[in-house]
């Protein structure tokens, strides 16, 4: 299974048209989990040659929340990223391969939990988060999502 998720126009870690945006894409891979290949340009680093931590905590926030955003409609819903905790167990590169794997964890009435982690390209992991997620008050309106760019644009 490989289906592509929507992207936006302006949100940072997605948005096609956001000028200083990251523009990943991602994919369900399986229910409940998805993933992405990512190559950081050098303009996103902190220290020389390794990804801000900002940067490195808004991808794995992404993942999380994007793994209550898969094709099982019962389970599908935009949320609030209500707590990240994140591990950085190595540097994360710049111009290099990177892959990020989101999954749910469980879902409970209001909430949510989901993990997400970043790895090279030998598979060796390099930063982790654990996320609760909240619902949002009310889902947008499939016609307002549209009309504001987030669909799935071929690749």
């Amino acid at each position: 299974m490989r289906t592509k998720q929507p992207n936006s126009l302006q949100c940072f870690v997605c948005g096609l048209e956001n000028p200083i945006g990251l523009h990943i894409h991602f994919y369900e891979t399986a229910p409940g989990e998805v993933t992405a290949e990512y190559t950081a340009p050098e303009n996103y680093q902190g220290y020389p040659g390794i990804l801000h931590g900002g940067i490195t905590a808004a991808i794995l926030d992404e993942a999380t929340g994007r793994s209550f955003m898969g094709t099982d409609a019962a389970a599908s819903q935009f949320m609030y990223t209500a707590e990240l905790k994140v591990k950085y167990k190595k540097k994360v590169p710049v111009g290099q391969p990177l892959k990020i794997v989101g999954r749910r964890v469980k879902r409970m009435r209001w909430t949510a939990e989901a993990t997400a982690a970043i790895y090279d390209a030998d598979g060796e992991l390099l930063a982790e988060a654990a996320a609760i997620l909240v619902n949002l008050p009310e889902q947008p309106p499939a016609e307002d999502l549209e009309r504001l760019g987030w669909k799935v644009y071929p690749d």
